[in-house]
């Protein structure tokens, strides 16, 4: 960790140039999951959940908005640009791309998704099952224009990222009655973690080998969060996170022994982003406890607007971009962690 203590702002722009890249193994970087790590799928759908207008987007490459959640780029783009493939990772809803542009990393994530088949329909978007169908379209342009051979071996070189989860529990177990109803949460946890397994060893028959699936941020210490509660970490939430990441642990363990051939890891987010919300100042943050656009406290997607007043001027002072969603200097810390510690054995 002590490569990302201590940042002042102004140095930030030069440690981004200091990524450690590296020419790997890996040769393409395909991302399934929510809003952490969609860059702009959503854009198509017809769903609030979205993200392509301004402020959205001011520190990204033209100051443009794209679909992200973030003032700039997400997680994915800077292990893409880690691993020296390439500096974003396109949507592949995107019409601005094609299939020469993902044969390099592509992304079918969406955000207010879920392992839970109820969470996309919350929502109206991408449940996880389209995102595989996704998939198997995207595979089908790749034989075509590459021929079965090349195809092949670009796909079973390819790093497969995995991040959703917080909204199974912040928008539909705990926002909406059904599911706590039929559930406990210790029900509901082990009721994802089948629809987690099925996930991998459904891409794992596709031919994926390299994979990483990310376990659930501290969800109680959200800035939307927080407002529901004085100001303060919902710890029941959190309690909840690590408990469903300890499981999730296991099942990570137990495939890598049936599933002959596949590399799969557990990607902990929840340690790094604590430590950076409890330590803003050792990451270089001005504020941890609330976000930058608006008023900080509960805004997103539409609420999150160039209109309103109160956004901040330097959004990378702010762990948080809106209330949900990290800013784009917490993305990148969090992505240089998992090329340190998860990722490294891929590079």
């Amino acid at each position: 960790m002590a490569g990302i203590i201590n940042i002042p702002l102004v140095l930030f722009a030069c440690f981004l140039a200091h990524l450690i890249i590296t020419h790997a193994k890996v040769t393409s970087i395909i991302v399934f999951g929510d809003s952490s790590v969609d860059p702009g799928n959503n854009n198509q759908m017809a769903t609030i959940a979205k993200s392509n207008f301004q402020p959205y987007g001011c520190d990204f490459f033209d100051a443009r908005p794209t679909g992200r959640f973030s003032n700039g780029r997400i997680a994915t783009d800077f292990i893409s640009e880690g691993f020296g493939i390439r500096s974003i990772i396109p949507a592949y809803l995107d019409p601005h791309f094609g299939i020469a542009d993902f044969a390099k990393g592509v992304s079918f994530a969406s955000a207010g998704t879920g392992y839970d088949n109820l969470t996309s329909a919350i929502m109206s978007v991408i449940p996880l099952w389209r995102q595989l169908e996704y998939f198997k379209d995207y595979q089908n342009k790749m034989m075509i224009e590459y021929g079965g051979a090349e195809a092949t071996k670009i796909l079973s070189e390819a790093l497969y990222l995995i991040s959703l989860g917080t909204n199974d529990f912040i928008e539909n177990y705990y926002a909406l009655p059904v599911r706590r109803m039929a559930y406990s949460v210790d029900e509901y946890e082990n009721f994802l973690l089948v629809k987690a397994r099925n996930f991998v060893t459904d891409l794992y028959n596709l031919g994926a080998r390299k994979i990483s699936i990310a376990g659930l941020p501290p969800m109680g210490c959200l800035p939307l969060e927080r407002t529901k509660h004085y100001l303060i970490c919902i710890d029941k939430y959190n309690y909840v996170a690590r408990e469903y990441n300890m499981k999730l642990q296991q099942l990570v363990t137990n495939l890598n022994q049936e599933l002959g051939g596949i590399q799969l890891v557990y990607s902990d987010i929840y340690t790094i982003l604590n430590d950076i919300i409890n330590n803003p100042s050792s990451f270089g943050f001005v504020v941890g406890e609330r976000a930058c656009c608006a008023t900080g406290r509960y805004e997103m997607s539409y609420l999150c607007n160039k209109f309103n007043p109160f956004t901040c001027d330097i959004a990378n002072k702010y762990v948080f971009w809106d209330s949900f969603h990290p800013s784009e200097k917490t993305n990148f810390i969090v992505a240089e962690h998992a090329l340190n510690n998860t990722l490294a054995g891929f590079l």
